[in-house]
């Protein structure tokens, strides 16, 4: 194994891991202090549903845009630029005083910032041996919890270093500065990443076709979202979709558990961000593990339903059956490492279904268009659903029941329907 991937595929590997945790970091920065934005802006619960919901379609639909791009243009210039542009509208959060200017900011923000997901999992799908890709890629997967628990820590030293009053007070706005650490990476990005081989032949070979006037040869042509509707496509398209979007539905309720645990347990903040830190960093065991499992022992679509549902489980017990912090953590790590740690593999499921020319389209419909479509409306039904049953604890463990446990039920349902060995990784 080590023969295979050691050298330029392993370097590609960890640039593109540490860039999309410090991305993450960026973005989950945003979630940790959330009950403090609450607050000071004057949000009731239903509004924090509407205003999440807004920020992810658009976001959602910028980085759909984006994912075209990175076919065209390629996927080193889309990386470098999500680094810079994503941490300065992050960053200019700090300067919003005014709901609108905020949404505005951190819809750009996750929007540019957003679409390094797909990107660095399209280029070490592309850069890796072919017997490992599944590995590589679905580690790489850890990149998000490990980005959300840097951020827990830097919101949690930012709190001691300011004190509770004056974090109350207005100084949680400082944890936006953290995001300036992750411009530099652009230099290494630059410097030690290549554009994929994958990408350069593709494009070589757009360039030497001949124009056709009623449209070329369809593994030619650039990029378009109408192919992902090609009838040999359009049914895995849609499943993986849908199945991708109920799956985040029910991840997006869970984004708003620091502001559940500050709101509806009565938590402190230093309390619910490191507990919501410590599960995502524990959780990272479970990406790994699903990665080597989907990889060398079952199928990947069938670890992608055992995971999710083994981690419904555990969101179930969470939320019924623990009051106290230590075993809130016991379950939540539980959820993180199976519900969570279906990414590992979903990602390289998700790529497999699709040819060369159409993978970073693909994967950005039927991964982030709909990760986002689901960020989005999963928080807006759970909110709803909480104000409408009076917005007291029990309305809110309801409100999860609902919407984030049967949803990942419901997720499993539609990854059944899809080809166990699916087609398409090695075409075009």
């Amino acid at each position: 194994m080590w023969s295979q991937i050691r050298g330029y595929p392993l370097r590609v590997f960890f640039i593109c891991l540490i860039g999309v945790s410090l991305e993450n970091m960026d973005q989950a920065l945003f979630q940790f202090v959330l009950p403090q934005i609450v607050r000071e802006f004057g949000w009731s619960v239903a509004q924090v549903g509407w205003y999440t919901a807004l920020v992810f379609v658009l976001a959602g639909s910028g980085i759909a845009a984006l994912g075209v791009l990175t076919d065209r243009i390629g996927r080193k210039a889309v990386f470098s630029l999500s680094m810079l542009v994503g941490s300065l509208f992050v960053t200019a959060m700090y300067w919003a005083h005014h709901t609108v200017t905020l949404l505005m900011l951190r819809t750009l923000g996750f929007a540019m910032g957003g679409i390094q997901s797909p990107v660095v999992g399209t280029i070490v799908v592309e850069e890796s041996p072919p017997r490992y890709r599944g590995l590589l890629s679905g580690i790489l997967q850890i990149g998000y919890p490990l980005g959300w628990f840097l951020a827990s820590q830097c919101s949690l030293l930012v709190l001691w270093l300011v004190g509770q009053q004056a974090w109350e007070a207005g100084a949680w706005r400082r944890v936006f500065f953290v995001s300036l650490l992750s411009i530099p990476y652009m230099w290494v990005i630059h410097k030690y990443l290549n554009e994929t081989k994958a990408f350069l032949a593709a494009k070589a070979r757009r360039a030497a076709s001949v124009a056709d006037p009623v449209g070329g040869n369809p593994a030619e042509r650039p990029a378009r979202w109408s192919d992902l509707f090609s009838p040999e496509l359009r049914f895995k398209t849609a499943m993986l979709f849908f199945g991708e979007f109920f799956h985040v539905f029910a991840y997006g309720t869970t984004i708003l558990l620091n502001l559940y645990f500050q709101k509806a347990r009565g938590w402190s903040p230093a309390e619910a961000i490191a507990l919501v830190g410590l599960s995502y960093g524990v959780g990272s065991i479970g990406y790994i593990v699903a990665a080597i499992v989907g990889e060398f022992f079952i199928k990947r679509r069938n670890v992608i339903i055992l995971w999710a549902w083994l981690g419904s489980l555990a969101f179930a017990s969470m939320i019924w059956l623990t009051d106290q912090w230590w075993t809130t953590a016991v379950s939540y790590c539980l959820m993180t490492i199976f519900f969570y740690g279906t990414t590992a593999v979903k990602f390289t499921f998700i790529a497999e279904n699709f040819p060369t020319r159409l993978r970073a389209t693909g994967v950005t419909f039927a991964g982030s268009l709909a990760v986002n479509l689901g960020i989005a409306f999963g928080p807006l039904a759970l909110t709803q659903v909480t104000t409408w049953l009076g917005g007291d604890l029990n309305a809110w463990n309801i409100a999860y029941t609902v919407c984030g446990i049967l949803a990942i039920f419901v997720s499993g349902m539609f990854f059944l329907t899809l080809s166990a060995d699916p087609t398409g990784l090695d075409e075009g």
